[in-house]
C-alpha cells in the first residue's frame, strides 16, 4: 500500500509540475504577443507579417497572398489598391514551409474574411519525406498555438536592445538591386512533371479546407522566376489544379504580356523580382483579379484613409528607388 501511495505522490507531483509549466508558457506567450504586437520591431523579419496582419482593421483585407519569398517580392498590395481599389496583404515568409503556409492562413482568418487567398506555388515543391516531415508538422504546430517556441528571439530585444527595423507595406518589401537574368528560355516545353511532397499534398487539402470553411476562392500563383520554375514544375501544378479544380495563373508563360524584361526586373539574376518586375506582376495580377472575381473598389471607403496615407509615402519612396536604380 505505501509503495502505490508513493507513485500517487510522484504521479502528482508530476502532474502538478507539468500544469505549472504550461500555465508559465501560456502566460510568459501572452506577454512576447502582445509586446509583438505593439512594436513588430521586436520580431525578426520572417515573421513580421504574423503579426502585421492581425493589426490590420478587422474584415477590410479582401485578398491573402501566401508563400515564401517570391510572393513578398513580387505582389504590392499598395499598387493593387492604387490602381484597382482592392485591399490585399502578403503573408510570406523567407523560404516558407507549407505548414506554415496553412498556419499562416490560420492566423490571417482569425482577424479577416477574404474573397480570394492567393497562394505562390514556389512553395509546394519545398517538403521532407517522412520523418523530417513529420517533425517539422509538430514544431510549427508548437510555433503557431505555444508563441513562445516562435518568439523566443524575442528576449535579444529586451536583453540587448536587438531591433529588426524593415521598411515593408502591407507585406510587401522593396527590392532594388538589378542584376539581370542572362541564361535564356527556362520554360521549355515539356510532358514531365517534378512530384509534388507527400506533406503538401496534405497541407495542400488542409488549405483548401480552411478557405471553403471560409468562404474564400484559392487561386494558384506562379510568378517569374527562372531559378525556381520550369515546365515540369508547372504541369505538376496544372494537374494538381484540374483535379481539385483550382485556378492557377502561371506568369512564367506569360513574361510578354507581364512585361517581363530580365535585364531589368531582376533582382538575383533570375531567383526574384526587383521593384520594376513587382511593378509589372502586380498590374497584371490587378487586372486579372478584376476581371476574374467580384473584389470592390475600396478607394472611397471611409476606412481606407489610413490607405491612401500610406499609398503617398510608399509611391514617394517606390519613385525614389526606381530613379536610383536606373540612374546611368
Amino acid at each position: 500500500m505505501q509503495d502505490f501511495k508513493k507513485v500517487g505522490k510522484k504521479i502528482g507531483k508530476n502532474l502538478l509540475f507539468c500544469v505549472i509549466l504550461i500555465i508559465l508558457f501560456a502566460e510568459v506567450s501572452k506577454i512576447l504577443e502582445n509586446a509583438s504586437m505593439k512594436n513588430d520591431n521586436l520580431v525578426q523579419s520572417r515573421n513580421k507579417s504574423i503579426f502585421r496582419i492581425l493589426r490590420e482593421p478587422e474584415h477590410t483585407i479582401d485578398v491573402i497572398a501566401l508563400g515564401d519569398s517570391l510572393s513578398y517580392s513580387s505582389i504590392s498590395p499598395m499598387e493593387l489598391w492604387d490602381r484597382y481599389g482592392i485591399t490585399s496583404y502578403v503573408c510570406a515568409q523567407s523560404g516558407q514551409k507549407i505548414q506554415e503556409t496553412y498556419h499562416m492562413l490560420e492566423t490571417a482568418l482569425e482577424t479577416q474574411s477574404p474573397k480570394l487567398v492567393i497562394l505562390e506555388t514556389n512553395a509546394m515543391f519545398r517538403g521532407n519525406p517522412g520523418l523530417a516531415s513529420m517533425k517539422e508538422s509538430i514544431e510549427e504546430w508548437g510555433n503557431h498555438y505555444i508563441p513562445i517556441f516562435r518568439n523566443h528571439d524575442i528576449w535579444k530585444s529586451f536583453i540587448i536592445d536587438k531591433q529588426y527595423p524593415e521598411e515593408n507595406y502591407k507585406g510587401f518589401a522593396f527590392r532594388c538591386a538589378v542584376q539581370p537574368y542572362e541564361k535564356g528560355e527556362y520554360m521549355q516545353k515539356t510532358e514531365q512533371k517534378e512530384k509534388l511532397p507527400d506533406v503538401v499534398i496534405t497541407y495542400m487539402e488542409k488549405i483548401e479546407k480552411l478557405c471553403r470553411d471560409n468562404g474564400a476562392e484559392l487561386l494558384l500563383l506562379g510568378t517569374p522566376s527562372p531559378v525556381n520554375y520550369s515546365y515540369q514544375r508547372h504541369n505538376s501544378i496544372q494537374e494538381y489544379a484540374d483535379e481539385k479544380s483550382l485556378a492557377y495563373l502561371d506568369l512564367n508563360l506569360k513574361l510578354e504580356e507581364v512585361g517581363i524584361d530580365w535585364k531589368t526586373d531582376a533582382l538575383d539574376e533570375g531567383d526574384h523580382l526587383n521593384l520594376s518586375g513587382a511593378q509589372k506582376v502586380t498590374r497584371y495580377l490587378g487586372k486579372y483579379l478584376k476581371e476574374q472575381y467580384e473584389l470592390a473598389d475600396h478607394r472611397e471607403e471611409d476606412f481606407n484613409i489610413a490607405w491612401k496615407k500610406e499609398m503617398e509615402e510608399y509611391r514617394q519612396k517606390a519613385e525614389k528607388h526606381l530613379k536610383e536604380m536606373f540612374k546611368k
